[in-house]
């Protein structure tokens, strides 16, 4: 969405997101788990059998027809882990990295990670359902971390059970992980580490909730509402209508070049900022210009950027797709590959003609 007469920011992508293990204590029905599939149901699978869904409850939505070709491992917080970072961060000039998972307030040294790679120049966030991080967030701030986004799939305990495998709905497992979300944002305030909450707006019977998660949570809690690709017009109006209900006036775009990223900022009449953040069509130019889910609608998030993984052989793998798992290449390989070089040529040229537009 674009909306004529605010300013427009250009920046350019420099996120590394880091899978840094696979466990997850909910079952969200739509997760695609950074690609992989879930290890607890496929430790005894060859590469040709992976499911998307097993015993566990949980899914990892693309599993079937991605190509994946490894399960991941938990990283462990070592020196191979800092060379890794290191290297990517002096090769694509990355800077700001995202622990993802799985959950990583459930990773027994997340807070050791963290300090690894700030000691590697990153600047770190997370993004985390808050299952765990009363327990862990505060060991992280101490480590230096900066922000955290949380996934909020329910403000009430009906809204999440309504999103979870149907074996997991009880009301009182939903609601404990309510009260654990919120002891999570209780904890980044006290810590001083920013947080966010991405919220996806399907249509406009969702509006409920994102209204609750205004009045009901922190201030200090920064709001990003995402519109779902699956959803079309009606998530995209359904945010807009909620918006308006609450009287948000635009203030700027952020564009990150070089990845689908964008987001357009609205201040609220008590000054609070709210985001609608959506996905742009970037296309990694000789990459994905054969592929099978290049259309308009097969593609669910484009080039989002680069993601690490460490796999059960003691490998690190770099990927740059969900949809495409078999792009995934070694670490040492990727780092002299034509993909690597891809990756840095579209940032620069994609930054360079935003630039160039805005100036014009």
């Amino acid at each position: 969405m674009h909306i004529i007469g605010i300013p427009v920011h250009v920046e350019m992508d420099v996120t590394l997101r880091v899978k840094i293990h696979d466990p997850c204590g909910l079952t969200c029905t739509f997760c695609h788990n950074e690609g992989t599939p879930v290890v607890a149901d496929n430790v005894r699978r060859t590469l040709d059998d992976y499911t998307p869904t097993g015993r566990s409850g949980r899914v990892s939505i693309y599993a079937a027809t991605n190509g994946a070709a490894f399960l991941p491992a938990a990283i462990p917080a070592d020196e191979e882990f800092a060379a890794a970072l290191t290297a990517l961060r002096h090769t694509l000039g990355l800077t700001e990295l995202h622990l993802t998972g799985g959950e990583p307030t459930l990773h027994p040294h997340v807070a050791e990670l963290t300090k690894i790679a700030t000691d590697a120049g990153f600047t770190v966030g997370m993004t985390s359902n808050g299952e765990r991080g009363g327990r862990t967030l505060p060991a992280c701030a101490a480590a230096g971390l900066d922000r955290v986004n949380f996934s909020v799939f329910g403000t009430t305990a009906k809204e999440l059970a309504e999103v979870q495998h149907a074996r997991y709905r009880a009301a009182a497992r939903a609601q404990r992980k309510i009260d654990a979300l919120k002891r999570s944002i209780a904890v980044c305030e006290a810590h001083g580490v920013k947080a966010s909450a991405n919220i996806v707006v399907l249509d406009h019977s969702h509006a409920a909730r994102v209204h609750r998660l205004l009045d009901e949570y922190s201030p200090h809690l920064t709001v990003r509402l995402l519109n779902s690709l699956d959803h079309g017009a009606a998530s995209i109006d359904a945010i807009e209508r909620i918006l308006a209900e609450r009287g948000a006036v635009p203030e700027a775009h952020y564009l990150t070049a070089g990845v689908s990223g964008a987001r357009t900022a609205y201040r609220l009449p008590d000054g609070r900022r709210v985001f609608f953040k959506q996905i742009r069509p970037v296309r990694l130019p000789q990459t994905c210009a054969g592929c099978r889910f290049n259309n308009g609608t097969d593609c669910q998030e484009g080039f989002y950027g680069v993601r690490l993984y460490h796999d059960r052989t003691g490998r690190y793998q770099v990927g740059v797709c969900i949809q495409r798992m078999d792009l995934c290449l070694p670490l040492d390989e990727f780092l002299t590959s034509r993909l690597c070089a891809e990756i840095r040529e579209l940032r620069e040229t994609e930054y360079r003609q935003l630039t160039e537009r805005q100036a014009g």
